[in-house]
């Protein structure tokens, strides 16, 4: 029982962990990412549908995006996506592909993302956290009814805390990782 709470506890934290590896992708570095416009949203014949699973997005160099949707008629729903995101990015259309010119980063643009990432990172040390709080209930409500002993059940806490510890510097080292990479000119 015990080990399968520490089982699903950790299964629980690394998500949170790959979640947040996921959304460090879309934060602007100055560099053209295809994970840039991974958060737009395109109304496509009225549903809400994910820029990448109605065109081709590739980086032909350090500063373009280049997107080739693959139904030309939706041209016009993704420049207007793209202009409602926050990328901060105007899209420019030849009728058949939609380019985003990745321009350089401004000290200030860079702070602000700096900011962004550190509120990233802020939420999902805290769902680790709730991770542990869950975690240690399930050990507690096992202890108490008696399907397994304090001892096993301050191991586990003990465990728990050590799991807590971990993802949390792990979040901490890619948050740091990505500031020295946005503050880098």
């Amino acid at each position: 029982m015990l080990e399968e709470v520490l089982k699903q506890t950790e299964e629980k934290m690394e998500m949170t962990l790959l979640d947040f590896e996921q959304e460090l992708k879309s934060v602007r570095t100055g560099r053209a990412s295809v994970h840039l416009v991974d958060p737009v949203r395109v109304d496509y014949y009225g549903t809400m549908t994910p820029l990448n699973q109605l065109a081709t997005i590739s980086t032909p160099d350090p500063t373009l995006i280049v997107i080739q949707p693959w139904d030309v008629s939706s041209i016009g729903a993704i420049e207007k996506a793209i202009q409602q995101s926050d990328l901060g990015i105007t899209p420019s259309n030849d009728g058949k592909v939609i380019r985003l010119p990745v321009p350089p980063l401004t000290e200030e643009r860079r702070k602000q993302l700096v900011k962004n990432v550190h509120q990233m990172s802020e939420q999902h040390r805290i769902a680790v956290r709730q991770n542990r709080q869950t975690a240690r209930d399930q050990i507690q409500k096992l202890e108490k009814d008696k399907e397994i002993s304090e001892d096993q059940s301050h191991k586990g806490q003990d465990r728990v805390q050590s799991l807590t510890d971990e993802y949390v510097k792990k979040i901490d080292e890619l948050t740091k990782k990505k500031e020295t990479e946005l503050m880098k000119i």
